[in-house]
């Protein structure tokens, strides 16, 4: 394990400690509507992320879901079950355990942080509509997420030496465009399927601020 992924380990381990410190895990036992939401959003993810594609060796690439796994969950739940299904993918060869702390940065922690960070300055700034709702708090923080994901993978990946600026920049940066687009419309779609059939399952979101009185 080389210093950077033992530095992203340890940070990964003390946001994730932190986190569970200040979450309620009791809740997880007593309320079923709060285990339907964990398990089944963390079963959908953990086989979303069973799709993956490579152009390179090593350079994997796969829908991240995580924008639509924060609004669903909220910031702690998602921490949490985004760093377990993490865990569990990894021993089913998603990637290898050396790079597990840099996966539950930057691909967990990170795109949770800012997805939340999105939705907190839609709820306390902007005005309470369904469509803000969705391009705001789902469509473009769904594309930004996995841009900054797969920018700050890149730079890792060249910190590392594992890999040229070439190869990186041309099987693996250059697809951000792409799946920007991919990723916000597959969390729009996903949240605006919950909030008109499901509204309840969604953590971060209610008709009373949304839709009564509009």
């Amino acid at each position: 394990m080389s210093t950077l992924q033992t530095i992203a380990l340890i940070l990964a381990i003390l946001i994730l400690v932190f986190v569970i410190s200040k979450t309620d895990l009791n809740a997880l036992v007593s309320s079923k509507r709060l285990q339907h939401r964990v398990f089944g959003t963390s079963t959908a993810l953990f086989v979303l992320w069973l799709f993956k594609v490579s152009i390179h060796e090593g350079l994997v690439m796969h829908f991240l879901g995580i924008t639509a796994f924060t609004l669903i969950l909220g910031f702690r739940w998602a921490i949490i079950s985004g760093i377990a299904v993490l865990l569990l993918s990894t021993v089913f060869g998603y990637d290898s355990f050396a790079k597990f702390g840099v996966n539950a940065l930057l691909g967990v922690v990170v795109p949770v942080a800012l997805s939340y960070v999105f939705y907190m300055f839609s709820f306390h700034k902007l005005p309470k509509h369904i469509f803000i709702y969705l391009f705001i708090c789902a469509f473009f923080p769904g594309a930004l997420s996995i841009g900054l994901k797969m920018a700050l993978m890149s730079g890792y990946y060249l910190a590392e030496g594992s890999y040229t600026w070439n190869t990186i920049m041309y099987n693996y940066a250059q697809m951000t465009i792409l799946l920007m687009f991919q990723e916000a419309f597959f969390n729009g779609m996903m949240m605006t399927c919950l909030i008109v059939y499901k509204p309840d399952w969604v953590y971060t979101y209610s008709d009373k601020f949304y839709l009564d009185g509009k």
